[in-house]
């Protein structure tokens, strides 16, 4: 059986799936079994909405754990409807021992940087943490430095963690976005110090 404040915290996640509004009770679920019975320290939702030729929505549940950090990412695959296929949705969940956590990066992006009193909000909050589960590779060919030279220099690259990444916009998703994902980002920190 839960704590008091580890009832209380599940409370406020449910809550704020069903805020969210994007398939609460699946991601619910879903939580419930990478979760498996541990109490929720901290989390964080993130909905994000993408237009390209069609409108696609986002995900992004990150909860702490006394043990692991949970992420849940789901993703809309829109209905065919020129071969009758419903839509349908990809729904991922990875747990990650809080001891294979390698890196909580934080970008603050804050206004107006000389009057900025301590404590006072962030116009956005990029939140990225890398355990070293997937990795990006971004090519482009190489070149010589000589703007004459037509011959191949094969390709170069980086080779960059991309585990998970989260962005908190005050404009698109208001101040109290901003604290709970600095909030969030604080007890992850705090947890993967111990």
């Amino acid at each position: 059986m839960p704590t008091a404040p580890a009832a209380e915290m599940r409370k406020t996640l449910n809550t704020r799936l069903h805020r969210a509004g994007y398939y609460p009770q699946l991601v619910s679920d879903l939580l419930e079994v990478a979760l498996a019975g541990e109490d929720v320290v901290a989390h964080l939702v993130q909905a994000e909405t993408t237009f390209d030729s069609e409108v696609r929505r986002h995900l992004t549940v990150l909860v702490l754990t006394p043990t692991r950090l949970i992420t849940a990412h789901v993703d809309d695959q829109p209905a065919d409807e020129d071969d009758g296929r419903p839509g349908q949705a990809a729904a991922t969940t990875e747990a990650v021992p809080l001891k294979e956590v390698r890196s909580v990066g934080l970008t603050h992006i804050i206004g107006e940087p000389e009057k900025h009193p301590r404590g006072a909000s962030r116009l956005e909050l990029n939140l990225a943490i890398g355990w070293g589960g997937a990795r990006r590779i971004d090519l482009e060919p190489a070149t010589c430095g000589d703007p004459n030279c037509t011959a191949d220099h094969g390709l170069t690259g980086q080779s960059l963690p991309d585990d998970v990444v989260v962005r908190v916009s005050s404009a698109a998703e208001g101040n109290d976005a901003v604290r709970a994902a600095t909030e969030f980002a604080e007890a992850l920190s705090r947890a993967t110090a111990a």
